[in-house]
């Protein structure tokens, strides 16, 4: 047991943390990308353009000037499938942690501007207005992405 704590377990921790070292000479890392997946209805890609123009553009301008996320773009996409994505709806951030890990107090920003734009702070009345975009789209889903520059070989 001796044996193992002396050698095999500092060495694993070696092999362990060196796997990304090694993977970091070939990069650098940037923002992080979150990007929701979507199919609007039949009929309803117009309405929900007018929805996100209206509703999801002003917060998400407002998000970007109190600095909770880098910025936001809208991609759209021919589809080549009935189950496949029309619209994508992304959000930039400095990292996985502002992406991923929840913050109280960006939380409480991000419902500020949510009842200044929708003008109440009942969560109800909010939940109630914007559940209109639920009958023009489908999820699909999400995804994360990380931006990397690469480094040129030397």
């Amino acid at each position: 047991m001796k044996m193992f704590k002396m050698f095999v377990l500092p060495l694993f921790f070696l092999v362990l943390f060196s796997a990304g070292t090694f993977a970091q000479e070939h990069y650098t890392e940037g923002n992080v990308r979150v990007v929701s997946f979507y199919r609007t209805k039949p009929d309803q890609f117009d309405n929900y353009m007018k929805y996100l123009r209206a509703n999801f553009l002003p917060t998400q301008e407002e998000a970007k000037k109190q600095g909770l996320i880098e910025g936001y773009y809208i991609l759209l996409n021919t589809p080549t499938s009935p189950d496949d994505w029309d619209i994508a709806i992304a959000t930039l951030y400095k990292s996985f942690g502002d992406a991923l890990d929840y913050n109280q107090n960006d939380d409480d920003k991000m419902k500020k501007i949510q009842e200044q734009h929708y003008k109440t702070s009942d969560e109800d009345k909010i939940d109630e207005i914007t559940s209109k975009r639920l009958d023009m789209r489908t999820y699909l889903g999400t995804k994360h992405f990380r931006d990397i520059t690469l480094k040129p070989l030397e």
